[in-house]
């Protein structure tokens, strides 16, 4: 029996992953104050339909209920990725399930089924939810291009320039570009399912870039998380009047 704090990794874990899905389903509801003038939300990025200038096809049809919000229509993609992560698997598994509740701690079950039945079989979609995360990546990009676009009050016309809401985007798509680069998923597929990479090959360099960001993986699943959060929150509170959006010039 473990007599040291064992359960404080995984209670912060839980307090944690708590709040932020406490907050990001409590954003999604919202379906206001996602965007401000060149600022768009990661959390409703791409707005496929909605109301601000950002919506890709316009306002939403008559079959999209009242209730839908943007996020609604595509955070299932990002959520699905950080849901089946390796990382945050053994993360929760431990914080929610006790499954096991700390290396070295008992159980409170006595058999043991693994990822090789259902349900959890179903987390080896992973692979697939990762082929969207790396689609989104290139939303974001996009959203921070034109976050460096403000329109000139006097005449109308957009003039390049950087906010702090441009910096704080960046920030975002940066750490989350960090944490889905250094997947397992895209580490096997760049390099590790071979036995042995040449010695200068492109496939041993993107293998040990990968790599590198995957040793620090569970720093970028959570750095990444909370800047996401936070994100949201930067561009919600400016929308509403809260904060003002300064300009570096």
């Amino acid at each position: 029996m473990r007599v040291d704090p064992w359960w404080v990794p995984s209670l912060l874990t839980f307090l944690g992953l708590s709040s932020f899905i406490v907050y990001a389903t409590w954003a999604a509801l919202q379906n206001a104050h996602y965007a401000y003038g060149n600022y768009l939300s990661p959390m409703y990025s791409p707005e496929l339909f909605g109301y601000s200038p950002h919506a890709w096809f316009g306002p939403p049809p008559s079959w999209i209920p009242a209730f839908v919000s943007p996020a609604m229509l595509i955070l299932w993609a990002p959520g699905g990725f950080r849901f089946t992560c390796y990382y945050y698997r053994g993360a929760y598994y431990k914080a929610f399930w006790a499954d096991p509740p700390g290396c070295a701690v008992g159980e409170p079950r006595h058999s043991y089924l693994g990822e090789a039945s259902f349900p959890l079989i179903v987390q080896n979609i992973h692979r697939y939810f990762l082929y969207l995360a790396l689609l989104f990546l290139v939303f974001l990009a996009y959203d921070v291009y034109r976050a460096l676009w403000f329109v000139n009050p006097a005449t109308g016309v957009e003039e390049l320039g950087l906010g702090i809401g441009t910096l704080v985007l960046l920030l975002n798509v940066t750490l989350l570009s960090c944490y889905t680069l250094g997947c397992h998923s895209l580490r096997h597929l760049v390099g590790g399912r071979k036995d042995e990479l040449g010695g200068q090959s492109v496939a041993l360099k993107c293998y040990n870039c990968v790599s590198s960001l995957n040793r620090r993986h569970m720093n970028w699943a959570w750095t990444s998380l909370f800047g996401v959060m936070f994100a949201d929150l930067y561009v919600r509170m400016c929308s509403m009047g809260v904060w003002t959006d300064f300009r570096i010039f």
